[in-house]
């Protein structure tokens, strides 16, 4: 990582975009610690994928802390393609998981 103020990026633009595509992370120093960091995009790319993959897996702890609170109902195939018709009615089932987690019905 190389450390410059912004004075010498712009003097020598290309040159550091050359080391940057090489692989290099370049710091551009500014004032009150408002630094920039120039990455090449297979970095870029590699930090949005691993940012996406921390949040999935947020995701994912957080439905399995909901499954251990017994805070989701699971449904079959069958009874979601039934929720597709208009003339559907929530079961028994469906009510009371709505009651017990203080879900209100619209219309």
């Amino acid at each position: 990582m190389l450390a410059v103020k912004s004075a010498n990026i712009r003097d020598n633009f290309k040159e550091w975009c050359d080391k940057i595509s090489m692989g290099e992370t370049v710091v551009i120093s500014r004032p009150r610690n408002e630094n920039i960091y120039m990455i090449n995009e297979a970095e870029y790319n590699a930090l949005q994928k691993a940012k996406r993959n921390a949040e999935y897996l947020k995701m994912i702890e957080e439905s399995e802390e909901q499954f251990k609170k017994g805070d989701t109902i699971s449904f079959t195939l069958d009874e979601l393609k039934e929720m597709e018709n208009e003339d559907w009615k929530p079961n028994k089932r469906i009510l009371e998981f709505e009651k017990k987690h203080g879900i209100q019905r619209q219309g």
